[in-house]
């Protein structure tokens, strides 16, 4: 995986400072299945991915769905283990701690951003 930082707009300001970008098929696939939960400050970014599912995960997350050009198209807040949400339109989903979307005030029709390396 990429690492990498979440920004509000393509050079705005840094919203997650450690956010790893999966590379393949395998990567996305795999997800946060089997990892330790996310922390405040660190994001999942999966792309393409227009859905996902929490099964077989131990606690809640949250996930933005984000079209082609880089606009929030929704946000599931605390979807818990053993559920599904997609979002028609959406290209790419940024997984994140469960409350932390809120807390960044990340909503629909905002634009956000990956960035490689260190912020």
């Amino acid at each position: 995986m990429k690492r990498g930082a979440l920004r509000s707009g393509e050079k705005g300001r840094v919203l997650v400072a450690h956010t790893l970008r999966t590379e393949n098929a395998l990567e996305r696939m795999r997800g946060l299945l089997a990892r330790r939960p996310l922390e405040d400050d660190e994001a999942l970014w999966i792309e393409p991915c227009p859905s996902v599912h929490t099964l077989g995960m131990r606690y809640a997350i949250d996930v933005v769905f984000i079209d082609h050009d880089g606009r929030v198209r929704k946000v599931v807040e605390a979807l818990k283990p053993f559920r599904f949400a997609a979002c028609r339109g959406a290209r790419t989903t940024v997984e994140l701690a469960a409350g932390v979307a809120g807390r960044l005030g990340i909503e629909p029709g905002m634009v956000l951003a990956w960035q490689e390396g260190k912020p």
